[in-house]
């Protein structure tokens, strides 16, 4: 058996098909909701190139928020890029007019549908938030446009207006409905009843926009597209208003090897994406942040090491290189006899197992922590694979 995933593959996929699930990212929309972040032009720009060459299949940006912002979408647009550029506005006329003036073919707007938003937030009845969202969903499909409407706040809706003002909308023509847990208060198997519901009612395909409150976005948005929905909202990172949304790091490795979705998204970019928002907002990914972390691909404790340097899968679901990261090997007292013969190895000191478990015995009296750290550079991963296929032949 080559993979060492394959059982947990075949759980993943029991009695499930794999399918198409696309991603829309939000950085330019979402992202710039994160406290303290406002990217200039030129950064939009570049953004919108390296997540199409990705292979995100929608990039959304909001030309209403500022002159800059519009032109900014009205620049992306003309790029001629291969994902759809979705000009994000509010559910009016007026903000659909603006979306038309930056020839946009993809738009989306929203309207929250819960009773605390249309009380308190928007101040209007049902039958104002029914009407509009009829009228907008109407407006825009009359001026040749695609769009996609959100429900807002539809995880907290009440279940019979929600599903009323779903039908309304598609019966409009409504080209997309995105489903959000805008407050992140779902679990994983609300949010696949929540799709689901509407699904099993509904033809229109759905988006799942989830938000990261109690740190489940990721998973819900999964467990949507599960319940019927075929495309996932991302940023960057994860950034975005309060804690965020799924990041596109996590959701493109979960759906191209969990999921097996037919995608070809370029994995090898994530680290220079992350690295690219980094540099633009000053927002550090913290360390043990999956894919892209500092420590994501970093092996310390002893047994781990004496696994890793035999076989990376033993302790790797993916390997670094796929994403674009690297793989370190940290050197201190939980290196174990192991870890201590490898470091002894790559400074070129005479080893057996004498003299390993002396130095491991004195890396732990030490108690200085972790004294040493190593990328392993292409050539010893080499080392490492070669070694290991002796061994496997070895013990044939």
């Amino acid at each position: 058996m080559d993979d060492a995933n394959y059982y947990a593959y075949q759980y993943n996929e029991m009695g499930v098909k794999p399918k198409k699930i696309k991603i829309l990212d939000s950085t330019l929309r979402e992202g710039e909701q994160h406290p303290g972040v406002t990217f200039s032009n030129k950064q939009r720009i570049q953004i919108a190139w390296m997540l199409d060459y990705f292979g995100v299949d929608q990039i959304e940006i909001s030309p209403v928020v500022s002159p800059d912002h519009k032109e900014a979408t009205k620049t992306i647009i003309k790029q001629g890029l291969k994902a759809d550029i979705v000009a994000h506005v509010r559910a009016l006329k007026e903000d659909v007019d603006v979306a038309i003036d930056c020839d946009a073919t993809w738009m989306a707007t929203y309207l929250g549908i819960s009773e605390i938003h249309m009380k308190d937030k928007l101040r209007i009845t049902r039958e104002e938030a029914l009407r509009r969202s009829v009228e907008t969903v109407e407006y825009a499909k009359a001026h040749g446009l695609k769009m996609r409407f959100t429900v807002e706040d539809g995880s907290r809706a009440d279940p019979e207006f929600l599903m009323q003002v779903c039908k309304a909308i598609s019966d409009a023509g409504v080209d997309r409905i995105s489903l959000p847990d805008t407050v992140g208060i779902m679990r994983p198997n609300g949010m696949y009843n929540f799709v689901k519901s509407i699904r099993e009612e509904i033809k229109t395909p759905l988006d799942v926009h989830c938000h990261n409150d109690i740190g489940l976005a990721l998973a819900n948005a999964l467990a949507g597209c599960d319940g019927g929905a075929d495309q996932i909202h991302t940023t960057i990172d994860g950034i975005g208003e309060r804690t965020g949304i799924p990041a596109l790091a996590e959701t493109a490795v979960a759906l191209t090897y969990l999921y097996k979705s037919p995608n070809n998204f370029r994995l090898d970019m994530l680290m220079d994406l992350s690295r690219l928002i980094e540099q633009y907002t000053t927002i550090v990914p913290y360390d043990s942040k999956p894919i892209v972390g500092p420590t994501a691909y970093k092996h310390k404790a002893g047994t781990h090491l004496a696994a890793i340097l035999r076989n990376p899968a033993a302790y790797e679901p993916i390997e670094p290189k796929i994403v674009g990261n690297r793989r370190r090997i940290v050197f201190g007292e939980l290196a174990g006899k192991n870890g201590a013969a490898y470091l002894m190895s790559l400074l070129g000191l005479e080893q057996n197992e004498e003299h390993a478990k002396s130095v491991a015995a004195g890396l732990k009296n030490l108690r200085m922590g972790d004294l040493l750290e190593i990328p392993l550079d292409d050539r010893l991963e080499r080392k490492i694979i070669n070694d290991t296929e002796v061994k496997v032949k070895a013990g044939k």
